[in-house]
């Protein structure tokens, strides 16, 4: 009845636009369970793209995509007080290292279990989240070079992540960096990916990319940016939320739909059930607010209160058309037709990033070929 089509077509073509403005190696990052498209589907697709690598926030996340089969690099980073690294260690996750205590138990793990870990150093340069401060590098990376004389670690990488608080601010980051990564070759470790750039910066802020960026919105083709469409970045947005009609009832004027009645309707018309609500991440706060789906590629409205297993769409003029299963396109690509995610995003004040994370897990993420295959 609910179906998010994820176009692996599309990730591929993304991340391989990704690629081509950049020049260097590309890491996507999958985690939220790939931003909701299915973090499985989403690194096969990334990684047949040209992906060098794929990330994760948590090590959960990163031994799931083991466990399906990922044998690429893995880069994860967000971290427990008291994570035991061993699986990550046994499993050739690299970790993202952001003080003294965790590199100290990352090369226990390693010593335990005989073997080499890999990591990458998470340095803040302002964003003032996780990630080593300033203060706190001279002594980190010390430490780091005498692990690596010892056998213990491999220091594979380097990175931090803006705040998108404007040039100015990317450009003082990007200072800070710099001294960062100075520094981590002060003590003779030459990282083999330095990374600043997410999403934002990789599209509009070529001097910020260093010799890898980190995207994870763009390459589900989705814009990070207000005032620029996925098209209009060559990009192509992956995910299609799909649904079908449950049931049509006509209804004379006057009637009133869902709960409250909060929409009552002006004339005679059809209305047609459709089996996703708020607990598939489709907002309640959409009561009224002006949405709409296609239905027999035309735009309808959602009327009366979502509930949380299904909303109303009238389907006015299109009855005689319609039969029950007729499909229902909540959003996707509007270069196809469909209506953008955006206009959720819009209609919620928020991101188009949330609204794509949001989608529950009862709708099952099915991979297409797309229309970039």
């Amino acid at each position: 009845m609910r179906v998010a089509e994820i176009s692996v077509g599309a990730i591929r073509h993304n991340v391989a636009r990704v690629r081509e403005l950049t020049g260097g190696a590309v890491i996507v990052v999958v985690k939220a369970d790939g931003y909701g498209h299915g973090a499985a589907i989403a690194a096969e697709a990334a990684l047949a793209g040209g992906a060098a690598m794929v990330a994760t926030a948590d090590l959960e996340e990163a031994l799931t995509l083991r466990e399906h089969g990922i044998d690429a690099p893995i880069l994860c980073w967000l971290h427990g007080a008291r994570v035991d690294f061993a699986d990550a260690v046994a499993a050739r996750i690299e970790i993202g290292v952001s003080h003294l205590q965790q590199l100290e138990a990352v090369a226990e793990a390693a010593r335990a279990l005989g073997s080499v870990a890999t990591v990458q150093f998470k340095v803040d340069t302002g964003l003032s989240r996780n990630g080593a401060a300033p203060e706190e590098w001279e002594a980190l990376f010390a430490r780091a070079a005498e692990l690596v004389a010892a056998g213990l670690v491999r220091v594979t990488g380097i990175f931090s992540h803006l705040a998108n608080a404007g040039d100015a601010n990317d450009r003082l980051q990007a200072e800070r960096f710099d001294a960062a990564v100075a520094g981590l070759r002060a003590v003779g470790i030459e990282p083999d990916m330095i990374h600043l750039a997410a999403s934002a910066a990789t599209l509009r802020s070529p001097h910020l990319h260093y010799n890898t960026v980190r995207v994870g919105v763009a390459a589900f083709g989705l814009s990070p940016f207000a005032d620029q469409t996925s098209a209009q970045l060559g990009l192509i947005p992956a995910m299609t939320l799909r649904a079908e009609i449950v049931a049509l009832r006509g209804v004379p004027a006057g009637t009133g739909v869902s709960y409250g009645f909060n929409h009552v309707c002006e004339t005679a018309t059809t209305l047609a059930l459709v089996p996703i609500g708020y607990a598939d991440g489709m907002p309640r706060a959409l009561n009224g607010a002006g949405a709409w789906v296609t239905v027999a590629g035309e735009h309808r409205p959602i009327v009366g209160r979502i509930g949380m297993d299904q909303f109303i769409v009238d389907v006015g003029p299109l009855a005689g058309r319609l039969e029950l299963g007729d499909e229902v396109v909540l959003f996707g690509d509007p270069e196809q037709g469909h209506p953008p995610v955006e206009i959720w995003a819009g209609l919620m004040r928020t991101i188009n990033y949330e609204i794509v994370v949001g989608i529950g897990p009862r709708v099952r993420r099915i991979p297409v070929d797309g229309p970039a295959s």
